[in-house]
């Protein structure tokens, strides 16, 4: 990188840093309120599950994370889990060793992630159009392959991962951190993450620099496929059964979650920790409601405020460089 560009990078890093540590207070903070305000909350169990809760929407921000940054979105990751609950349970059941299972359900969400790229760069299609098709065309074929119906998992060993614990920490849990480490030295500490960066702030300005534009934009679209399918073997493994109308909505709570952890809308801003930090605030909040009897819509209008204010204060960051 140039000296220029380095210059330019420090203040991004700290802004980065700063945001981060305000997200890791606000997460202290709702917890320390939410002990306080019911008991039950800090309790050993409750913990775990909130842990379990925001895992898998933590996994799916940061595959969403690198579209967000390019400019683009992925409508689609919602869907891709359902789909991929039902590839995965198909597969065990048919008697596929569950590891071969796992790495061909991880394939299909890397094709999908391809054909988004396809469309994007070889149809000129709007990231929009191309993955909103996807979401509706994937939940359309997962029912026609089980009849409408759920796929109950013949495999005890395959369902008790999610539901045991290490070091008594919950096992999903460990899943995040084995996706946020290299996800966070790929975007953070490698050409392909500046890349990203770069062709979200300007693609033509990155093509005139040698970056090849249609290849990061496959890549980012290739990612959130594959965290998107690795996310549908883990609630697969947690529920298990395959139904394709699983994780409904999941691809707002992945979006909002970027965005409340700091990634611009815009492009060319964003994180790791900070998707994974704004996963686990949104668990907070709706795992404290729910204790607190809260109505469920009022979490949703918590989160759509939170989205709103965030995305307002961002456009008056850009604006006032």
């Amino acid at each position: 990188m140039s000296t220029e560009a380095i210059a330019a990078e420090k203040p991004k890093r700290n802004y980065n840093a700063l945001f981060g540590l305000t997200l890791l207070a606000l997460l202290v903070l709702l917890w320390v309120i939410l002990s306080v305000a019911t008991p039950s909350f800090a309790s050993a169990n409750n913990i775990s599950n909130l842990l379990r809760q925001g895992s898998m929407i933590a996994i799916l921000a940061v595959g969403q994370t690198f579209v967000i940054i390019t400019g683009g979105i992925d409508l689609s990751v919602g869907a891709v889990v359902g789909f991929a609950t039902v590839i995965a349970a198909m597969l065990i059941n048919a008697g596929v060793p569950v590891i071969l299972a796992i790495l061909i359900t991880l394939l299909v969400g890397v094709a999908i992630g391809l054909f988004h790229g396809f469309g994007i760069v070889k149809m000129g299609l709007p990231p929009f159009i191309i993955t909103l098709a996807t979401l509706t065309s994937l939940r359309g074929i997962g029912l026609l392959m089980t009849n409408g119906n759920s796929i109950s998992i013949n495999n005890d060993a395959f369902q008790l991962f999610s539901r045991n614990s290490f070091l008594g920490i919950p096992n999903l849990f460990w899943m995040v951190i084995l996706v946020g480490i290299p996800a966070y030295v790929f975007l953070h500490h490698s050409r392909w993450g500046r890349y990203l960066f770069s062709v979200g702030s300007n693609a033509e300005a990155s093509r005139l620099s040698g970056v090849n534009v249609q290849r990061t934009i496959y890549m980012a679209y290739t990612l959130s496929g594959l965290c998107a399918a690795f996310v549908g073997v883990l609630l697969a493994s947690r529920i298990g059964i395959g139904n394709p109308t699983q994780a409904e909505g999941w691809e707002l709570q992945a979006i909002a979650s970027s965005v409340i952890g700091g990634t611009s809308l815009f492009g060319a801003v964003g994180s790791i920790h900070g998707p994974l930090l704004g996963a686990f605030i949104l668990a907070t909040i709706n795992n404290g409601a729910n204790l607190l009897n809260v109505n469920a819509f009022w979490q949703r209008i918590i989160t759509g405020v939170l989205i709103i204010v965030i995305v307002y204060f961002d456009g008056l960051r850009r604006r006032g460089k």
